[in-house]
């Protein structure tokens, strides 16, 4: 398969569509819940109790919505490529544990789960030549 043995030129142009797609993704999936306000916020950060942190639930909302809003935008442009990915994983592992803990099984959590996964990956292989960071 001569075709297909080709396609590995264009690794980068792999990474920017992948970075297109799951940061558009998080945008959708974001903005919303950061478009909620104090009164979403506090909700969204009543979860992270799931890792014993029963504080500032307001502003721990807020880092989540933020970080999936911005860090889907930061996976698009290629800019502080590293940093937005663990933070995402962080994110994701929290929104992992408080499924489990509504009993929601793998099922509920797979999403979070392939998505954590996906952004630990993205921190090993970086944004590309096709970004900002360039890296």
């Amino acid at each position: 398969m001569a075709i297909l043995d080709t396609l590995g030129k264009y690794r980068n142009t792999g990474l920017l569509l992948l970075r297109l797609g799951i940061g558009v993704m998080f945008i959708i999936h974001g903005f919303p819940k950061l478009a909620g306000g104090p009164h979403g916020w506090t909700g969204l950060g009543g979860s992270m109790k799931v890792v014993g942190i029963n504080f500032l639930p307001v502003f721990w909302g807020f880092m989540a919505a933020a970080t999936e809003t911005f860090g889907g935008f930061l996976l698009i442009v290629g800019l502080f490529f590293r940093p937005a990915c663990i933070l995402l994983v962080f994110t994701m592992i929290v929104a992992a544990l408080v499924h489990f803990g509504k009993g929601d099984g793998l099922q509920g959590a797979s999403h979070a789960i392939e998505s954590g996964i996906l952004f630990l990956s993205l921190i090993f292989i970086g944004p590309g030549k096709y970004s900002v960071d360039k890296k």
